[in-house]
């Protein structure tokens, strides 16, 4: 059974290999972000147009 330093010693080590940041270069945050939110207005916008008997 594994205690809790060589447990803590092994995150550490994972959290370090981890460093790059894991984001594909042709991915903007801007872009991303800005498309998720026209789809999520969008979908508001469907949402009112069926629920008219308000």
């Amino acid at each position: 059974m594994m205690n809790l330093h060589s447990t803590a010693a092994q995150l550490v080590t994972l959290a370090a290999e981890g460093e790059g940041g894991g984001n594909h270069n042709s991915l903007n945050p801007l872009v991303t972000g800005g498309s998720a939110f026209l789809i999520l207005l969008l979908l508001l916008w469907i949402t009112t147009r069926f629920n008219r008997d308000r």
